[in-house]
């Protein structure tokens, strides 16, 4: 079985493209080396797939692939499912994001509840999200899913909800 690698740069057959830093560190780790094959997938295909690719050239920081085939796996769940959930304390989190993205979640939705342990804001809230998006894409390589669901900026329950509420006049 090949590594899976997720970019989020366009592909098509025949390319050559720089892995993305976290990427190529990926390929060095696993001891891959030119001439080897790697799957890569970016959730921007109009058809659902992936494409293989052949490393070319690896450096101490970046590592080159040509861009192979186009192959067609329907992996996603026919109805789209969006995660609304709220913010469990410590790194359960990052485990609940884990999980939902390998049970095939469209987008995950943190809530700050009333009771809610972790509160986040600004610059915080930005590299949390970060982070929680980063483990759904390692999500996504190892179990196969070639979408990587979106992780939303953290909201208040009570703004979520008046966000999805229509106006008395709209019903």
């Amino acid at each position: 079985m090949t590594a899976r690698i997720y970019t989020d740069q366009s592909l098509a057959p025949g390319i050559s493209i720089s892995l993305p830093p976290v990427a190529a560190r990926h390929v060095q780790v696993l001891r891959l080396q030119p001439g080897m094959a790697v799957t890569l997938f970016n959730g921007l295909s109009v058809e659902e797939g992936h494409y293989t690719a052949t490393i070319q050239s690896m450096s101490r920081s970046d590592v080159q692939v040509i861009v192979g085939e186009f192959a067609v796996t329907q992996l996603e769940a026919p109805q789209q499912v969006h995660l609304a959930v709220g913010m469990p304390a410590n790194d359960r989190m990052d485990w609940l994001v884990e999980k939902a993205t390998e049970l095939g979640v469209a987008s995950i939705q943190p809530l700050m509840t009333e009771r809610s342990v972790l509160r986040l804001s600004g610059e915080r809230a930005d590299k949390k999200r970060l982070h929680w998006q980063g483990i759904a894409v390692a999500a996504c390589e190892q179990c196969g899913r070639n979408r990587v669901p979106a992780i939303h900026e953290a909201a208040s329950l009570g703004h979520w909800l008046k966000a999805r509420t229509p106006a008395r006049g709209d019903q």
